[in-house]
């Protein structure tokens, strides 16, 4: 089946891989050349080269892979000649029928082979296809197919009207398979071509549900049993690798950290405000920056002002009301208007240190109560799956059934057993 050798020889059939969508069957040929949009490959530059391998245009434009042909990597790129059977039909039909190695299998309506490859390499040399294809040239294609791919000696391949001229075996087949138009009028066929000394089983491969009831029907008539029917959809998922999420732990801290420091700021803005309304007043005249006030002009005393009143919130109890410049100057109250100049202005310079003092024992407090850093985990990475919201599928409906065989006087169905 296909060759086993490590490297491609002439006469070879390979699998070029293009893209995901886009595979290419291709006859290795000497003399010959492939032309794609990914690039322009000899043949005879292929010849030798490992199954595989990955392959560069001449142009150094574009590159292709060559593999070995399977019978899933046959079912995407074999050219279509009829509806085909794709990888999950293909493998619950195979399981549904308890085809394995060495079974002799009945296949009516061979089309493109897809499914014939498939159960050509589930049955092995010891089992046997018996395919039949009412098309001529379809049968003729698919034959040349089977002699090149070196299946020949597994495959009986046909040209036949199973329907009206029924099967050409009888009394040997352990499945059947039935992809045909009008499945049931090939019931009765297939019934002659199953084994009666053990169970065997049938499949219908319908795509219309009219279809279904008409050959249900006829499979009771026929004396079939355990009659079911699927219908095989593919639900893709996308899987994607993100980063570990934080730990509630690490958040909490992040978000003390972050109200601590707005604490902070707004207390320095409070603070920076005193510092720059700090000025001497003569006989209720401003006369500018009071010496010791760290020379500050009175543009800095503007700003620091609008900083002071900006800071400054509604509720705030660690500071006196009363103490806040309003407009630029300080409230007097009835004891200071009775100070001289001098006086007054030691007063000023006294409250405003208090002031900065009780600010600077909050925001060391503050400091105090900083939460202890925690350790931040290595970061990992996690696998999440999402489903994709389309559907593929449908192709057809599976109809199954079971054919028991006439038991002898005194024998049960246990007895006789399931292959």
């Amino acid at each position: 089946m296909w060759s086993t050798a490590r490297e491609i020889a002439a006469g070879d059939t390979v699998i070029l891989w293009l893209t995901r969508d886009a595979l290419q069957p291709l006859t290795i040929e000497p003399g010959k050349e492939f032309n794609s949009k990914f690039g322009s490959y000899k043949h005879a530059d292929l010849v030798g080269t490992p199954y595989g391998s990955k392959v560069g245009s001449r142009t150094g434009k574009g590159f292709i892979h060559v593999l070995r042909p399977t019978p899933e990597l046959w079912t995407m790129a074999l050219p279509h000649r009829t509806q085909i059977l794709y990888l999950a039909d293909i493998a619950f039909i195979t399981s549904y029928l308890n085809i394995r190695k060495g079974s002799q299998v009945v296949e009516a309506g061979t089309g493109s082979g897809s499914f014939s490859h498939s159960v050509m390499r589930t049955i092995g040399t010891s089992g046997h296809l018996w395919s039949y294809e009412f098309h001529e040239t379809r049968a003729n294609k698919a034959r040349q197919e089977f002699l090149r791919h070196g299946l020949s000696d597994r495959v009986t391949l046909t040209h036949r009207n199973v329907c009206k001229d029924g099967f050409t075996v009888a009394d040997s087949a352990d499945a059947v398979f039935l992809d045909l138009p009008a499945p049931w009028d090939a019931v009765e066929h297939a019934k002659k071509a199953l084994r009666k000394d053990r169970i065997t089983r049938i499949c219908c491969f319908s795509p219309c549900m009219e279809q279904v009831l008409r050959t249900v029907s006829a499979l009771n008539d026929a004396g079939f049993t355990d009659i079911t029917m699927y219908e095989t959809l593919l639900r893709p998922y996308d899987i994607q690798q993100i980063s570990s999420l934080p730990t509630i732990e690490e958040v909490s801290h992040k978000l003390k950290q972050s109200e601590i420091k707005r604490e902070e700021k707004r207390l320095k803005q409070i603070a920076s405000g005193h510092r720059g309304s700090n000025t001497t007043f003569v006989n209720g005249a401003n006369t500018g920056p009071a010496s010791g006030s760290g020379g500050y002009e009175s543009s800095s005393s503007s700003h620091g002002e609008k900083r002071k009143r900006d800071g400054v919130e509604e509720g705030d109890e660690d500071l006196s009301m009363e103490k806040l410049p309003i407009g630029g100057k300080r409230v007097k109250t009835a004891e200071e208007e009775k100070l001289t100049g001098e006086e007054y202005q030691s007063v000023t310079t006294r409250d405003v240190v208090m002031t900065e003092t009780l600010l600077a024992e909050e925001i060391q407090s503050l400091e105090d109560t900083k939460p202890e850093p925690i350790s931040v985990l290595e970061s990992t990475k996690l696998n999440l799956s999402k489903v994709m919201p389309e559907v593929r599928g449908h192709t057809s409906y599976l109809t199954f059934a079971h054919l028991l065989p006439t038991l002898p006087v005194g024998m049960t169905v246990d007895e006789l057993g399931s292959p």
